[in-house]
C-alpha cells in the first residue's frame, strides 16, 4: 500500500483548493486500480501536537511506500517528517523559517475555510524551532514547487534550502499556486515512481 499524506498550511484546512485537488487525483488513481491510501488531517495549531498526531497515524497504518505533500507551513512539516521516514516529498511554496515569520501572528487567528477562531500561542514558536531541519538528506526524494510570484514567502529561500532537489520554479503564479491543476498530474507521477519503495519502519 502506498500512503499519501497531505499537510495543509497555516490557517488552512483539508478543504483548501490544493488539498481537494490532490485528493481528487488520488481517488482517480484508486479508481484505476492503484493501491493508494490517503491521509489529510485538520492540523492543530500546535506544531508539536500536529506532528505527534501525524506520526501516530503514519505509524499505525500499513504501507510499504510513503509520500508526503506539504503546502506552506505544511511543507515545513513535511520536511521534518521526510527526515524521519523513508519517503518521497513534494513541497508547494514551503515555509522555510516559520519560527521567524509567524511571530507576527501570535494571538487569535481566524481559519481560512471556516468561521472558527484559534489561538496561536507564543510557545508554538519554540515548537517550530524544535522541528527545524538544518539540511535534507537524499535530495533526490524532494520535489520543490516554488512560485516567483509568491506574495507571502520568498522563493529564493526555498531554492537555497533544498539544493540538489528537483526544482520546478514557476514564473509568476502566487502563494496559493492558483494554477495547481496544471501540475497535479506531474506531481502524482513523481510520487508513483517505484524507485523509493521502502518498508514501513518499525
Amino acid at each position: 500500500m502506498h500512503l499519501i499524506v497531505y499537510l495543509h498550511g497555516f490557517k488552512s484546512s483539508p478543504n483548501s483548493y490544493k488539498a481537494r485537488l490532490t485528493h481528487q487525483a488520488v481517488q482517480a488513481l484508486q479508481n484505476n486500480g492503484q493501491e493508494l491510501d490517503w491521509f489529510c488531517p485538520q492540523l492543530p495549531p500546535s506544531p508539536k501536537a500536529a506532528m505527534t498526531m501525524v506520526q501516530a497515524e503514519i505509524n499505525q497504518r500499513t504501507w510499504n511506500k510513503l509520500s508526503l505533500i506539504g503546502s506552506s507551513l505544511g511543507g515545513y512539516y513535511a520536511t521534518y517528517l521526510a527526515e524521519q521516514y523513508p519517503s518521497r516529498v513534494t513541497l508547494l511554496n514551503p515555509a522555510i523559517e516559520p519560527a521567524r515569520d509567524l511571530e507576527a501572528y501570535i494571538g487569535q487567528q481566524k481559519a481560512w475555510h471556516s468561521e472558527e477562531n484559534f489561538h496561536f500561542l507564543p510557545e508554538y514558536i519554540d515548537e517550530l524551532k524544535q522541528l527545524y531541519i538544518q539540511g535534507i538528506t537524499q535530495a533526490e526524494r524532494y520535489l520543490l514547487v516554488a512560485a516567483k510570484g509568491d506574495e507571502v514567502l520568498d522563493w529564493r529561500e526555498m531554492v537555497n534550502k533544498y539544493p540538489k532537489a528537483h526544482h520546478w520554479i514557476l514564473e509568476g503564479s502566487d502563494h496559493a499556486i492558483s494554477e495547481y491543476a496544471d501540475y497535479i498530474d506531474q506531481v502524482m507521477a513523481f510520487h508513483l515512481e517505484t524507485s523509493l519503495t521502502q518498508r514501513n519502519p518499525t
